[in-house]
């Protein structure tokens, strides 16, 4: 019994000397990591923080500078989107070497750490070669400058705003709030509309029966008016062009007005020149043409019915006419008539 008690003091002795030992190991281990490698954590991570508020700061300036030179409206666009790429891409190249600097103060070998990221780096390389392309294709995009941030722009079947653009992906919302995350690698073909000068066409369309020269005299004054208007004179870049009649379909004929204006500028002016055309027609009692009405002509034989377009009817009611009015007897002068054949029961 005295020896059972012997030994398990004694165990428990040693037992506790162990643990004494590891205990002031880590201690010594503590205060070494609190006195030496916590500071150059903390100093680190401050830089760290410093240096991604500069570059806000620096990335943000070149915008002002930008506004502030009256740069015009592309060349800001450019600048805006630059800087959010460089910012991008400066805070993810800063924060992967402070995370390097803080594994080297935690006291670990970079050097296998390296070497294995390196062959880790080739495999992830080979497996994400639609990330390498989306990258590539990005870089490409941001020096060719074919469309910046705010642009209209039509990409693979999606038309929208140009919201924001990194190396890797375009973000493009629609009309109707939606938006579309486009990875550059897919961007093949870009329509830009808000490059240099908008075009619109509005096709006017009024009755058959209309005579031309009246249409185009009011189309002429009628856009004049809306490219003098105070609120749209600094968008158009020339006066609205008449083209004519374009087309004749069923009782219709079809007068385009052409509108340049500044890019992406032109939906306003079209909505007012469709306003007050619309207003003029009623008030001159045009009527709008129908390319969809036809006549019929009802056939006394054993033939089908005619089904005869609205223009061509109007033609040939109007060629009836003429050719009416040509055979129509002169009219006869009474005076000229001599006077023995106005006595109707002659004279005795």
């Amino acid at each position: 019994m005295f020896a059972a008690t012997f030994f398990l003091r004694a165990g428990l002795f040693a037992e506790g000397r162990f643990l004494g030992k590891v205990l002031d190991q880590w201690a010594g281990d503590a205060q070494e990591f609190v006195s030496s490698r916590l500071p150059d954590l903390v100093l680190t991570i401050l830089i760290a923080f410093a240096l991604s508020r500069l570059i806000v700061v620096l990335t943000q300036r070149m915008i002002v500078v930008a506004e502030r030179n009256d740069a015009s409206a592309a060349r800001q666009a450019q600048v805006k989107t630059f800087s959010g790429i460089l910012r991008t891409t400066l805070n993810a190249v800063l924060w992967t070497l402070t995370a390097l600097q803080m594994f080297s103060n935690l006291g670990v070998n970079l050097g296998p750490l390296l070497a294995s990221a390196g062959v880790a780096g080739i495999a992830v390389g080979l497996a994400a070669q639609t990330i390498v392309k989306d990258i590539l294709n990005g870089t490409l995009i941001l020096l060719e400058d074919q469309f910046n941030v705010g642009d209209s722009v039509r990409i693979t079947g999606m038309s929208g705003v140009v919201e924001a653009m990194t190396l890797r992906r375009t973000e493009i919302r629609d009309g109707d709030g939606t938006l579309y995350v486009v990875p550059n690698s897919q961007i093949t073909t870009v329509a830009n509309l808000s490059r240099e000068f908008s075009q619109a066409t509005v096709n006017v369309s009024v009755d058959f029966s209309t005579p031309p020269d009246k249409v185009l005299e009011l189309l002429r004054r009628i856009s004049m008016e809306v490219r003098n208007d105070p609120r749209f004179t600094a968008v158009f870049l020339a006066d609205p062009q008449v083209l004519g009649v374009d087309a004749m379909h069923g009782s219709e004929m079809v007068y385009p007005v052409l509108f340049r204006t500044r890019a992406g500028q032109q939906y306003a002016p079209v909505r007012e020149f469709r306003r007050r055309i619309r207003l003029a027609l009623e008030e001159h009692n045009m009527l709008p043409g129908d390319p969809y009405r036809t006549f019929r002509e009802f056939s006394s034989t054993s033939e089908p019915d005619a089904v005869v377009p609205a223009d061509a009817m109007v033609a040939t009611q109007q060629a009836e006419q003429a050719r009416r009015e040509k055979n129509k007897p002169a009219a006869v002068d009474p005076t000229a008539i001599p006077a023995q054949e106005h006595d109707l029961f002659g004279s005795e």
